[in-house]
């Protein structure tokens, strides 16, 4: 059996809180966290590249058509061929999707506040540095 290391039990509950964080997030809102970020992404602009929008979000191009596709399912966004370069798929978030965002914003603030309730300010920015760094030190695993 495995030792249990206070690295490796930082691993497991941060894998864990990001399982129990994604199915609240989902139950909230019907929508995963990535393709939140995806949706917040298109808000912040009119059009861009589905390769531009995938390396924006640091994910594989895999995942990306899924999630646009279900994002278009929903009819949320629009994906289109660029006139310049057929091989370009560019994509925007269209009307009903622009009316949803702010809904799903709001539930995102509901459930950030409920899990850091009991978090100061400077906890809350202790924190996020902490897991910037974490994030900057992935990056180059």
């Amino acid at each position: 059996m495995c030792p249990v290391t206070p690295e490796t039990s930082i691993m497991e509950k941060l894998q864990l809180l990001n399982n129990r964080i994604g199915a609240a997030y989902s139950g909230c809102t019907g929508l995963s966290a990535s393709r939140f970020r995806l949706l917040r992404e298109l808000f912040a602009s009119e059009e861009i590249s589905q390769t531009a929008l995938q390396k924006s979000l640091g994910i594989d191009g895999a995942a990306i058509t899924r999630h646009l596709k279900q994002l278009e399912a929903l009819d949320f966004v629009n994906r289109r061929n660029s006139p310049e370069d057929n091989r370009v798929t560019l994509v925007r978030l269209n009307e009903r999707g622009r009316e949803h965002i702010q809904s799903f914003v709001e539930e995102n603030s509901r459930l950030v506040e409920g899990l850091l309730e009991g978090f100061d300010a400077e906890e809350r920015k202790v924190l996020a540095n902490m897991l910037e760094r974490m994030q900057h030190n992935a990056e180059t695993l």
